[in-house]
């Protein structure tokens, strides 16, 4: 069934007749923080249905995610493939798999991480695109600007090593596969998805948990990106150092002065650590990264950085 949509935005009205599946996958997001609940529902008003493939996770997952009250969500399970301990890729495969599962009618597929959100500011200006550009054959996706949230909710990281553009929603194109490490989509045969950058964010809490709860993720999560042996022995030694993730290992934060979505309020007003941090004082490693900052903050221009897509 298709949803018509009506949205409000400066007295904006329009309807819409399209069909939007929306896709994610999660793992262990008791055990490791992950604001999925608030990450599902803040694209929920925007999609027909909510596709969530869970992961076969040692802790509440799953009684959490049943617990969203929504007759969109439609879950399905899956087990992680241990053997898949290069690059992140087992975070790629369990996207294909929750995209996978999408309605095969759909016209296009909203892809959220389990730690990323979308503000309900920004809900008006995607509906508006996806009317706009649905039947337009030259676009295969659409294309988000990012704020990475970092330490605290806060500040934002504003460096280089955060990617400031994604791509995350998709013509329903049974060729456009999950690439790499999940951060992206491109066509199975590696070929960059051509994207319409449209006026909106996605917000990445990746790097906003307590201090504890961060370092066991940041390092449970390193075995996806290595072989066993070596997980082992990194881990190992990170184990007898600290327990608790250091945030001041940082190249350059700033305030965050904006507000956030809705329904990440009881989130936020929680937070239950410390971090404070010079915004004024910057960490980078040379020259180059000092000079690529300033031309960023300067004049908007971020030269060399990687794209994993085809603007148009």
């Amino acid at each position: 069934m298709l949803l018509n949509w009506t949205g409000q935005n400066n007295s904006v009205r329009h309807t819409r007749n399209m069909k939007v599946s929306g896709f994610t996958f999660v793992k262990n997001a008791v055990k490791y923080g992950y604001p999925v609940v608030e990450s599902i529902r803040s694209i929920l008003p925007l999609v027909d249905e909510m596709i969530v493939c869970l992961g076969d996770s040692e802790d509440a997952t799953t009684e959490l995610i049943a617990s969203i009250e929504s007759d969109k969500i439609k879950i399905i399970h899956s087990v992680w493939d241990k053997s898949l301990r290069k690059g992140g890729k087992v975070l790629a495969v369990e996207t294909d798999k929750a995209m996978d599962a999408t309605a095969a009618d759909a016209d296009w597929l909203f892809y959220i991480q389990a730690d990323e959100l979308v503000h309900e500011k920004y809900h008006a200006v995607i509906m508006d695109a996806m009317t706009k550009y649905k039947d337009d054959q030259r676009v295969d996706g659409l294309l988000f600007h990012y704020q990475h949230f970092y330490g605290s909710y806060r500040f934002i990281g504003d460096g280089r090593k955060w990617y400031s553009k994604e791509i995350r929603v998709i013509k329903n194109n049974q060729h456009i596969r999950s690439f790499k490490d999940a951060q992206g989509f491109r066509f199975e045969d590696g070929k960059k998805l051509r994207v319409k950058l449209i006026d909106a964010f996605i917000y990445h809490y990746g790097w906003v948990r307590n201090p504890v709860t961060m370092f066991q993720k940041y390092k449970d999560f390193g075995q996806h990106w290595g072989e066993k042996n070596e997980h082992e022995r990194w881990a190992g030694e990170l184990e007898k150092k600290t327990n608790q993730f250091d945030y001041s290992d940082i190249d350059s934060v700033t305030l965050f002065e904006g507000t956030h979505p809705a329904v990440m309020k009881d989130l936020v007003s929680k937070e239950d650590w410390k971090f404070d941090i010079d915004i004024k004082k910057k960490n980078f490693k040379n020259i180059k990264h000092r000079l690529l900052y300033f031309l960023s903050q300067k004049f908007g221009w971020r030269p060399f950085e990687y794209s994993n897509y085809k603007r148009i």
